[in-house]
């Protein structure tokens, strides 16, 4: 058994990640992503890895994570890793086959501990020996058998993208679908096409690609839908609880039992972020010149996608496309400074005003109890937004362990019958 170098800080020791483990183990990841994650998983498999999704739900798996993790802790560190310790403990897999895949955000945020925090949780189980691997853009930790590479990272990328389309379109279509059932139909057709795609090594580039993107749209608008109105609703907040149906108490079907139309900004946007703050560091303290080509490398492929995937949705002006990720930073700056970073950072102020300005003015922002970040950008920076955008009607909803579902649904019914009155008062004059 490999030591880890920080393992003797702790304690006890860490199994690494090795080329030979690479043969046999399974990695187990949680699924916190609704589509993106089908599609990144193949990128995987391509690789050689064994990796499969964690998707278990509800109460046992909670409990599961607070059996070994403190209830202060944050919230989504509950959720994945209460997935990764449930699939240990169940019988699903064996123990000594697997390995935990954890992402790691470096900086400031919490779940650049998530890693330990697993770590101690499976030393305290008698399963120290099982291996967690870190995923993450800083590199904070390396092991000989997971090595990412910037092609790997790339098509990994471009096949989140994917998944935002797929999840952009869904949201757009399926309030309003005429025939039930349809849109879920066009989704599954998508969902195993792409990934058949990527099994093969295909459709991540040029024209593959944008002829990928502009199928997909063009079976989506072919979905006939009613001339219905619907409560047009906005969802951000911390990255993982903002999608994941285990972190936010299933959201996304409470709101579609509401009679609303949701929006979700896609994660291209994030990753988007992720680079620009890299290069605003470098502006702000200095450093490596090659990390920051680097950088700007990756940038310049992601706006390049973002940029086929705009083309591809403007042949249907039905459809309410996202933001450039450039107006995204201008609306950013006039709410907060760029150098805001920790959580999402000055991200997410921009995403409920981009949400306002495209007619989303009602925005659940759904955040762990207890993030300090998401609660300064967030809600530190409501009264800004409703000075701008007067329609606005933001809702914070803390998600917690202890959080009861009932109240957490009770306030958002509140927005959502606030949102109700002001539409009748427009209707009226």
């Amino acid at each position: 058994m490999n030591k880890n170098k920080y393992g003797a800080i702790h304690g006890f020791e860490t199994p690494e990640f090795t080329k030979e483990m690479k043969k046999d183990y399974t990695i187990l990841c949680p699924n916190a992503f609704p589509f993106h994650m089908k599609f990144i998983r193949e990128v995987f498999l391509m690789y050689g890895f064994k990796f499969e999704l964690l998707d278990y739900q509800g109460k046992e798996v909670i409990d599961t994570g607070l059996m070994y993790i403190h209830n202060d802790m944050c919230y989504p560190a509950i959720c994945v890793s209460g997935q990764q310790l449930y699939a240990l403990t169940c019988g699903d897999y064996d123990p000594h086959k697997v390995a935990l895949l954890q992402f790691q955000t470096g900086g400031g945020c919490r779940a650049s501990n998530y890693i330990w925090i697993l770590r101690k949780a499976l030393h305290n189980m008698g399963m120290g020996y099982v291996p967690v691997v870190s995923l993450s853009f800083s590199k904070v930790e390396k092991s000989s058998g997971f090595d990412i590479t910037p092609v790997m990272l790339i098509k990994g990328i471009v096949a989140a993208i994917y998944g935002d389309l797929i999840m952009l379109l869904k949201n757009q279509v399926k309030p309003y679908e005429k025939n039930k059932g349809e849109t879920q139909r066009v989704i599954d057709k998508w969902v195993s096409e792409i990934s058949n795609q990527l099994k093969n090594n295909t459709g991540l580039f040029g024209k593959a690609l944008k002829k990928n993107f502009c199928d997909i749209v063009d079976d989506f608008a072919a979905i006939e839908r009613l001339p219905i109105k619907k409560t047009k609703v906005g969802i951000v907040g911390e990255i993982y609880v903002k999608y994941s149906s285990l972190g936010n108490n299933g959201l996304e079907d409470f709101l579609e039992s509401q009679d609303c139309e949701f929006m979700v900004p896609g994660l291209l946007a994030f990753i988007q972020f992720m680079f620009d703050h890299k290069q605003v560091d470098y502006q702000l303290y200095g450093g490596s010149k090659t990390k920051l080509g680097v950088t700007k490398l990756l940038g310049s492929v992601t706006d390049k996608v973002e940029e086929y995937m705009l083309d591809a949705l403007a042949r249907h002006p039905e459809f309410n496309a996202p933001a450039k990720f450039e107006h995204l930073r201008e609306l950013g700056e006039k709410i907060i400074g760029r150098g805001v970073k920790m959580g999402e950072g000055w991200l997410l102020p921009a995403e409920i005003a981009e949400l306002a300005e495209k007619g989303y003015s009602n925005v659940v922002c759904a955040q762990p109890f207890g993030c300090l970040p998401n609660h300064i950008v967030a809600k530190g920076t409501i009264r800004t937004l409703r000075n701008m955008y007067p329609d606005a009607n933001i809702t914070p909803i803390d998600y917690d362990a202890g959080a009861s579902k009932v109240n957490q649904e009770n306030r958002i019914k509140l927005m959502l019958a606030l949102a109700k009155e002001k539409e009748n008062e427009k209707n009226r004059t």
